[in-house]
């Protein structure tokens, strides 16, 4: 297949739309059901490059789950404990214990799961039965990998009555060194970003807390390579193989941290025993139990627990989940790794991320007021690493 018509572009008014190599060259996919449109492909291809350096950095299976050319997460294949499956809805799974790549589905899939709703699914490993069973039964766009066991690949072509996107990538395609791309019909060009991200760049500890564990070396290459296929500004918060808040383009450092911290509070309250044992009621789907997870969390557009709403969710009326409960929950969360695309140009990104349990920080450097910085996570006693390296996507 040497190029592939699509519906039409961004936005239904932009036609023709197609994808194609400049040289003629074969492309290095295959689109297998469906009839993926632009954005699916832009996620398609972002998403495949994060899933594939994870793999070829940590040598475990990697997921991610796409939403606008952004992650909403990324993991590695670790185990779920018991509490983490309730919290991600795959406590019902059967063989994902046995399934390293369907864990880090389970992971990737349930961090965020709201903005996970109509999602893209990259894979780095070939996609077995059990994670096509998990991805059939959420809202997803579509789905590449490196290849689909038979059964598997069955099982994706039947979601959504048959038009499912589903794309295989060639693993051993490598692009051209040399990118371009348009903007109001001015050619930009530019070297890919082939930066490898690893232990290596992790060395230069610049606080005076300088004992980094394997754990957390892990972590902040989860965070980090996130954070390469993000929309700049971004800031990523990661624990235990996974990353656990993005904060993507904004214009605002502070903003990008407040929110990537806002996502992994939730994250975090999601696996309290006062979430995990709500009430719902039985015929409520994911869906609707995701957007009133989060309201029972956040106390934003509705109050779940008063009387009128309640009766909707709920088959006894819930307690509410008091800000000094959450707080004193969110106090026992700790070891939480943060890497920042870009440095940080005040303490007050450490401050926030400090209150959602983070130790371990990887930044660039280079701002005039890198002291005051490192004289906060001293404050803490965090470790913060200069890697030397900006992160930015576009």
């Amino acid at each position: 297949m040497k190029e592939f018509e699509l519906k039409y572009g961004c936005n239904p008014n932009q036609k023709p739309a197609k994808i194609y190599m400049r040289d003629g060259s074969e492309l290095p996919l295959k689109v297998l059901n469906g009839r993926p449109g632009y954005i699916n492909f832009l996620d398609a291809l972002n998403s495949w490059q994060l899933v594939k350096e994870l793999k070829t950095v940590l040598g475990m299976p990697a997921v991610t789950s796409f939403k606008h050319v952004s992650p909403t997460s990324a993991a590695v294949g670790l185990p779920l404990d018991e509490k983490l499956k309730k919290a991600c809805f795959v406590d019902d799974v059967k063989g994902l214990d046995e399934s390293p790549l369907a864990c880090a589905y389970a992971r990737a899939r349930g961090t965020d799961r709201m903005c996970s709703f109509g999602d893209w699914v990259a894979l780095s490993d070939p996609c077995d039965v059990v994670t096509a069973k998990m991805i059939r039964r959420e809202v997803s766009d579509g789905i590449i990998a490196p290849g689909y066991d038979p059964e598997a690949l069955k099982i994706l072509c039947e979601k959504r009555n048959g038009s499912y996107n589903v794309v295989e990538i060639d693993p051993g395609y490598v692009p051209e060194v040399q990118e371009t791309k348009q903007v109001f019909g001015v050619t930009f060009e530019q070297g890919r970003n082939n930066f490898r991200i690893d232990a290596d760049l992790l060395k230069n500890i610049v606080t005076n807390n300088k004992e980094l564990p394997e754990s957390a070396v892990r972590d902040l290459i989860v965070a980090l390579i996130t954070l390469k296929y993000t929309q700049s500004n971004s800031v990523c918060f990661a624990v235990d193989g996974q990353a656990i808040g993005v904060g993507a383009g904004q214009q605002s450092r502070i903003h990008c941290t407040r929110l990537a911290g806002s996502k992994a509070d939730t994250w975090f309250l999601r696996q309290s025993d006062k979430v995990l044992n709500l009430p719902f009621k039985k015929k409520l789907g994911r869906p609707e139990r995701d957007n009133v997870i989060d309201g029972y969390i956040n106390q934003n557009e509705e109050d779940v627990c008063a009387d009128g709403n309640w009766q909707k969710y709920f088959t006894s009326q819930p307690e509410p989940f008091t800000r000094e409960e959450q707080k004193a929950f969110l106090a026992t969360r700790q070891n939480v790794a943060l890497g920042s695309d870009a440095f940080f140009p005040f303490e007050d990104n450490i401050e926030r991320a400090v209150r959602s349990g983070v130790k371990y920080i990887a930044e660039p450097g280079g701002s005039i007021r890198d002291d005051a910085v490192i004289e906060c996570c001293d404050k803490y006693d965090a470790v913060m690493i200069f890697t030397g390296m900006r992160l930015f996507h576009h």
